[in-house]
């Protein structure tokens, strides 16, 4: 078996703290976004190469990420963009990647921006039993959140219908972007681009599926995260460090009130500060400032503001001047 790992965004819903990084590397907790996920591929005897399929931009920043891990099995597959305009979409990117790779073998796809709560092993017995392309499935809770996803229906663990992002969901049960496909299936993709269907979201790939053949769904409770938005990014970061703060040994603290879910990491100052559900990367400085759910990247200056919701970019200053 063979794995894709989603890793081709721009996030640009994230900017600026995205705009020079992959979102995947974000810090949750003492790892980053896509360790977990790579962490269970690699862990998992029956999946042979991981390929992670991203774009011209930040495959540099991938290769130097995996050759200083742990990690044997990813290798980095390149699409052929730069820019959030010029995407292949999804799908397209998939298909394009099991050409250039002459990837033959049933395989499994996943968002390396998923923060998953259940086994990859888990997913992939449920799909060796099914024999049948297969999805997870989730319980997202709210019909309002269900509108972002493919919405599915089911019959035991068999979709019978599947509606891609819908007006009015009658149910919160949606398709995450974690799937597999038998190998017989793969030539499938090919024909369903053929048909001038929609090219980016996977989810139309399901249900265009569903309606021609059997597809499977593998259900868990727990927690999932689609980190695409600086909110989803700091639920899960909340969910790693439980409510509990996280300080780098080398970070400095001092004359400060740190709250639930906050994460200082290495080289940071913090000083007469009050944070709470707040992420400050290397090097950065919070002084006199008030910060809530709130971001402040690598080198960046917060002084004596108070700030809820902000996303503040690299070597970036404020202060109570501006």
């Amino acid at each position: 078996m063979e794995a894709i790992v989603l890793a081709g965004g721009y996030a640009t819903r994230m900017w600026p703290i995205t705009r020079h990084r992959p979102k995947m590397f974000l810090p949750v907790g003492d790892r980053t976004v896509i360790d977990g996920v790579f962490a269970d591929l690699e862990a998992d005897d029956r999946i042979d190469t991981v390929y992670v399929s991203t774009n011209e931009r930040f495959a540099g920043e991938f290769e130097s990420y995996l050759a200083d891990s742990d990690f044997e099995k990813p290798t980095v597959s390149v699409e052929d963009t730069t820019e959030e305009s010029e995407k292949f979409g999804v799908v397209g990117a998939l298909a394009q990647l099991i050409e250039r790779e002459g990837v033959d073998d049933d395989l499994m796809v996943v968002a390396g921006d998923n923060m998953l709560s259940f086994d990859v092993a888990s997913f992939v017995d449920f799909f060796e039993d099914a024999g049948a392309p297969t999805l997870a499935a989730y319980d997202v809770g709210s019909r309002e959140r269900a509108k972002s996803y493919g919405l599915v229906e089911l019959d035991g663990t068999e979709v019978i219908d599947f509606q891609e992002k819908p007006d009015d969901p009658k149910s919160t049960l949606v398709s995450i972007a974690c799937y597999a496909f038998p190998r017989e299936t793969l030539p499938e993709l090919d024909t369903y681009l053929s048909d001038d269907n929609n090219p980016d979201e996977p989810g139309w790939l399901l249900q265009w599926l569903q309606e021609r053949q059997r597809v499977e769904a593998f259900t868990f409770d727990g927690a999932w995260f689609d980190i695409g938005t600086a909110s989803s990014y700091l639920d899960a970061v909340d969910y790693a460090l439980g409510g509990e703060t996280l300080v780098a040994d080398d970070a400095t603290v001092t004359d400060s009130q740190l709250g639930e879910s906050v994460h200082v990491m290495p080289g940071a100052t913090v000083e007469d500060a009050d944070l709470s559900e707040t992420v400050v990367f290397p090097d950065a400085t919070v002084r006199g400032a008030s910060l809530e759910r709130s971001v402040v990247d690598e080198a960046a200056t917060v002084t004596g503001v108070s700030l809820t919701g902000s996303l503040i970019g690299q070597h970036s200053r404020i202060d109570s001047d501006d």
